[in-house]
Protein backbone atom coordinates (compact mmCIF):
# COMPACT_ATOMS: atom_id res chain seq x y z
CA UNK A 1 0.00 0.00 0.00
CA UNK A 2 1.16 3.38 -0.83
CA UNK A 3 1.42 6.24 1.64
CA UNK A 4 1.48 9.95 0.91
CA UNK A 5 2.58 11.04 4.88
CA UNK A 6 3.70 7.79 6.36
CA UNK A 7 6.64 5.92 5.42
CA UNK A 8 6.24 1.87 6.08
CA UNK A 9 9.64 -0.21 5.97
CA UNK A 10 10.20 -4.10 6.86
CA UNK A 11 13.58 -4.79 8.21
CA UNK A 12 14.70 -8.44 9.83
CA UNK A 13 10.78 -8.36 11.11
CA UNK A 14 11.04 -4.82 12.26
CA UNK A 15 7.95 -2.58 10.78
CA UNK A 16 9.74 0.74 10.59
CA UNK A 17 6.75 3.56 10.48
CA UNK A 18 8.13 6.72 9.17
CA UNK A 19 6.21 9.84 10.92
CA UNK A 20 6.62 11.68 7.12
CA UNK A 21 5.72 15.29 6.86
CA UNK A 22 8.92 17.21 7.98
CA UNK A 23 7.50 20.35 5.99
CA UNK A 24 4.98 20.30 9.09
CA UNK A 25 7.52 18.85 11.55
CA UNK A 26 5.35 15.88 11.49
CA UNK A 27 2.07 17.30 13.13
CA UNK A 28 -0.93 15.34 12.39
CA UNK A 29 -3.53 15.98 9.71
CA UNK A 30 -6.85 13.74 9.56
CA UNK A 31 -5.50 12.00 6.17
CA UNK A 32 -2.30 11.40 8.26
CA UNK A 33 -3.56 9.56 11.09
CA UNK A 34 -5.55 7.89 9.09
CA UNK A 35 -2.20 6.56 7.37
CA UNK A 36 -0.81 5.77 11.00
CA UNK A 37 -3.87 3.48 11.42
CA UNK A 38 -3.72 1.70 8.39
CA UNK A 39 -0.01 1.01 8.22
CA UNK A 40 -0.31 -0.26 11.81
CA UNK A 41 -2.97 -2.60 10.56
CA UNK A 42 -0.50 -3.25 7.54
CA UNK A 43 2.28 -4.38 9.60
CA UNK A 44 -0.11 -6.32 12.31
CA UNK A 45 -0.59 -8.23 8.86
CA UNK A 46 2.60 -9.22 7.73
CA UNK A 47 5.17 -11.30 9.43
CA UNK A 48 6.65 -8.35 11.17
CA UNK A 49 6.78 -8.83 14.97
CA UNK A 50 8.13 -5.41 16.53
CA UNK A 51 6.64 -2.01 15.09
CA UNK A 52 9.39 0.75 15.18
CA UNK A 53 7.94 4.12 15.48
CA UNK A 54 9.91 7.52 14.57
CA UNK A 55 9.47 10.49 12.58
CA UNK A 56 11.21 12.17 9.46
CA UNK A 57 13.24 15.18 9.71
CA UNK A 58 13.79 17.55 12.61
CA UNK A 59 10.57 16.30 14.85
CA UNK A 60 8.85 13.22 16.12
CA UNK A 61 6.02 14.79 15.54
CA UNK A 62 4.57 18.32 16.57
CA UNK A 63 0.86 17.23 17.14
CA UNK A 64 -2.40 18.54 15.25
CA UNK A 65 -1.67 20.58 12.32
CA UNK A 66 -3.25 23.63 13.12
CA UNK A 67 -1.88 25.18 9.94
CA UNK A 68 -4.82 23.19 8.15
CA UNK A 69 -7.04 22.91 10.18
CA UNK A 70 -8.94 25.21 8.22
CA UNK A 71 -8.30 22.87 5.38
CA UNK A 72 -10.28 19.80 3.78
CA UNK A 73 -7.56 17.61 5.14
CA UNK A 74 -7.73 19.39 8.66
CA UNK A 75 -8.87 17.94 11.98
CA UNK A 76 -12.70 19.19 12.94
CA UNK A 77 -11.97 22.11 15.94
CA UNK A 78 -14.47 19.15 18.10
CA UNK A 79 -13.32 16.69 19.89
CA UNK A 80 -15.25 14.23 17.55
CA UNK A 81 -11.87 13.56 15.88
CA UNK A 82 -11.04 12.09 18.71
CA UNK A 83 -13.34 9.22 19.04
CA UNK A 84 -13.51 8.97 15.10
CA UNK A 85 -9.59 9.16 14.20
CA UNK A 86 -7.54 9.06 17.34
CA UNK A 87 -9.23 6.38 19.98
CA UNK A 88 -9.23 3.85 17.00
CA UNK A 89 -5.45 4.04 16.26
CA UNK A 90 -4.51 4.40 20.24
CA UNK A 91 -6.80 1.16 20.65
CA UNK A 92 -5.01 -0.46 17.66
CA UNK A 93 -1.65 0.32 19.17
CA UNK A 94 -2.26 -0.74 22.99
CA UNK A 95 -4.08 -4.16 21.78
CA UNK A 96 -2.06 -5.06 18.66
CA UNK A 97 -0.21 -8.52 18.83
CA UNK A 98 3.32 -7.11 18.23
CA UNK A 99 5.56 -5.07 20.59
CA UNK A 100 5.97 -1.31 19.96
CA UNK A 101 9.68 0.98 20.57
CA UNK A 102 9.36 4.67 19.74
CA UNK A 103 12.72 6.56 18.13
CA UNK A 104 11.68 9.96 19.01
CA UNK A 105 14.35 11.73 17.06
CA UNK A 106 13.00 15.52 18.65
CA UNK A 107 10.08 17.36 19.63
CA UNK A 108 7.29 14.81 20.55
CA UNK A 109 4.47 17.77 21.20
CA UNK A 110 0.57 17.49 22.01
CA UNK A 111 -0.77 14.60 20.72
CA UNK A 112 2.29 13.17 18.62
CA UNK A 113 3.40 13.02 22.75
CA UNK A 114 0.85 10.87 23.55
CA UNK A 115 2.04 8.88 20.48
CA UNK A 116 5.77 8.65 21.97
CA UNK A 117 4.86 7.40 25.32
CA UNK A 118 2.75 4.67 23.83
CA UNK A 119 5.07 2.37 23.06
CA UNK A 120 6.61 -0.24 24.89
CA UNK A 121 10.27 0.74 24.71
CA UNK A 122 10.98 4.76 24.01
CA UNK A 123 14.75 5.67 22.96
CA UNK A 124 14.84 9.39 22.63
CA UNK A 125 17.80 11.47 20.76
CA UNK A 126 19.67 14.32 23.37
CA UNK A 127 18.07 16.79 21.34
CA UNK A 128 14.01 15.82 21.81
CA UNK A 129 11.91 17.18 23.85
CA UNK A 130 8.37 16.66 25.11
CA UNK A 131 5.37 19.50 25.50
CA UNK A 132 1.81 18.96 26.28
CA UNK A 133 0.93 21.90 24.75
CA UNK A 134 -3.08 22.11 24.67
CA UNK A 135 -3.23 24.23 27.95
CA UNK A 136 -1.36 27.18 25.64
CA UNK A 137 -3.76 26.97 23.02
CA UNK A 138 -6.88 26.82 25.61
CA UNK A 139 -7.41 22.91 24.90
CA UNK A 140 -7.51 19.76 27.67
CA UNK A 141 -4.39 16.89 26.75
CA UNK A 142 -6.02 14.22 24.57
CA UNK A 143 -5.00 11.39 23.10
CA UNK A 144 -5.55 9.22 26.11
CA UNK A 145 -2.15 10.70 27.34
CA UNK A 146 -4.57 11.89 30.66
CA UNK A 147 -4.73 7.82 31.68
CA UNK A 148 -1.10 7.19 30.15
CA UNK A 149 0.99 9.76 31.63
CA UNK A 150 -0.09 9.47 35.16
CA UNK A 151 0.35 6.26 35.29
CA UNK A 152 4.07 6.52 34.31
CA UNK A 153 5.10 9.54 36.00
CA UNK A 154 2.34 10.15 38.77
CA UNK A 155 -0.20 12.48 39.03
CA UNK A 156 1.64 15.55 40.57
CA UNK A 157 3.96 15.24 37.72
CA UNK A 158 1.64 14.57 34.86
CA UNK A 159 -0.56 17.63 36.69
CA UNK A 160 2.88 20.07 36.06
CA UNK A 161 3.38 19.11 32.72
CA UNK A 162 -0.38 19.22 31.28
CA UNK A 163 -0.81 22.76 33.46
CA UNK A 164 2.71 24.20 32.94
CA UNK A 165 2.54 23.58 29.26
CA UNK A 166 6.61 23.78 29.16
CA UNK A 167 9.31 22.04 27.22
CA UNK A 168 10.55 18.82 29.01
CA UNK A 169 13.72 17.84 27.99
CA UNK A 170 15.00 14.42 26.90
CA UNK A 171 17.39 14.11 29.81
CA UNK A 172 14.85 15.28 32.71
CA UNK A 173 12.33 12.67 30.68
CA UNK A 174 14.48 9.88 31.23
CA UNK A 175 15.01 11.05 35.23
CA UNK A 176 11.30 10.64 35.36
CA UNK A 177 10.69 7.40 33.21
CA UNK A 178 8.85 8.32 30.82
CA UNK A 179 11.48 7.06 28.32
CA UNK A 180 13.96 4.54 28.35
CA UNK A 181 16.99 5.78 27.72
CA UNK A 182 19.18 8.91 26.02
CA UNK A 183 21.32 8.31 22.96
CA UNK A 184 23.15 10.74 20.66
CA UNK A 185 21.00 11.94 17.46
CA UNK A 186 23.56 9.97 15.06
CA UNK A 187 22.93 6.55 17.11
CA UNK A 188 19.34 6.65 17.98
CA UNK A 189 18.41 4.47 14.66
CA UNK A 190 20.86 2.41 15.44
CA UNK A 191 19.78 2.42 19.52
CA UNK A 192 16.41 1.73 18.98
CA UNK A 193 16.45 -0.79 15.42
CA UNK A 194 18.42 -2.80 18.53
CA UNK A 195 16.06 -2.76 20.97
CA UNK A 196 13.35 -3.81 17.77
CA UNK A 197 15.20 -6.65 16.91
CA UNK A 198 15.51 -8.01 20.33
CA UNK A 199 11.89 -7.71 20.36
CA UNK A 200 11.13 -9.53 16.90
CA UNK A 201 13.36 -11.94 17.75
CA UNK A 202 12.36 -13.17 20.92
CA UNK A 203 9.35 -14.91 22.50
CA UNK A 204 5.61 -15.40 22.03
CA UNK A 205 5.46 -14.60 25.54
CA UNK A 206 6.62 -11.22 24.64
CA UNK A 207 3.36 -10.08 23.81
CA UNK A 208 1.40 -11.57 26.47
CA UNK A 209 3.68 -9.67 28.79
CA UNK A 210 3.07 -6.42 26.99
CA UNK A 211 -1.53 -7.41 27.38
CA UNK A 212 -0.84 -7.77 31.07
CA UNK A 213 0.56 -4.85 31.48
CA UNK A 214 -1.92 -2.86 29.74
CA UNK A 215 -4.64 -4.12 31.12
CA UNK A 216 -3.56 -4.22 34.72
CA UNK A 217 -4.10 -0.54 34.83
CA UNK A 218 -8.05 -1.31 34.61
CA UNK A 219 -7.98 -4.83 36.81
CA UNK A 220 -7.85 -5.31 40.69
CA UNK A 221 -5.45 -7.69 42.00
CA UNK A 222 -7.75 -10.66 41.78
CA UNK A 223 -9.08 -10.01 38.12
CA UNK A 224 -5.17 -9.64 36.96
CA UNK A 225 -4.11 -12.66 38.97
CA UNK A 226 -6.55 -14.81 36.86
CA UNK A 227 -5.50 -12.77 33.71
CA UNK A 228 -2.14 -13.86 34.84
CA UNK A 229 -3.20 -17.61 34.99
CA UNK A 230 -4.83 -17.60 31.59
CA UNK A 231 -1.31 -15.70 29.66
CA UNK A 232 0.73 -18.30 31.48
CA UNK A 233 -1.26 -21.20 30.08
CA UNK A 234 -1.13 -19.84 26.41
CA UNK A 235 2.53 -18.84 26.93
CA UNK A 236 3.05 -22.72 28.24
CA UNK A 237 1.63 -24.30 25.01
CA UNK A 238 3.86 -22.12 22.73
CA UNK A 239 6.91 -23.67 20.84
CA UNK A 240 8.60 -20.70 21.99
CA UNK A 241 8.51 -22.07 25.63
CA UNK A 242 9.64 -25.26 24.46
CA UNK A 243 12.25 -24.19 23.02
CA UNK A 244 13.41 -22.00 25.86
CA UNK A 245 13.17 -24.77 28.50
CA UNK A 246 15.18 -26.85 25.68
CA UNK A 247 17.81 -24.26 25.27
CA UNK A 248 18.33 -23.94 29.07
CA UNK A 249 18.69 -27.78 29.76
CA UNK A 250 21.45 -28.18 26.67
CA UNK A 251 23.20 -24.48 28.15
CA UNK A 252 22.55 -23.00 24.26
CA UNK A 253 21.08 -19.44 23.37
CA UNK A 254 17.35 -19.94 22.51
CA UNK A 255 16.05 -19.88 18.85
CA UNK A 256 12.57 -18.16 19.00
CA UNK A 257 10.13 -17.86 16.35
CA UNK A 258 7.16 -16.01 18.16
CA UNK A 259 4.88 -19.00 17.77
Amino acid sequence: MSYEHVRLEFRNQVAVLTLNAPQYLNALSATMVQEVNAAVMEAEKSDARCLLMTGEGRAFSAGANLQVRQQADALPPTGSVLETHYHPLMTRLRQMDMTFVTAINGPAVGVGMSLAIMSDYAVASDNAYFLQAFANIGLVPDGGVTYVLPRIVGWRRAMELSMMAERFPADQALEWGLINKVVGADSLMDEAMAVAERFASGPRSLTLIRKAYWESLNNGYDEQFKLEVALQNIAHQSNDNKEGVAAFLEKREAKFTGT
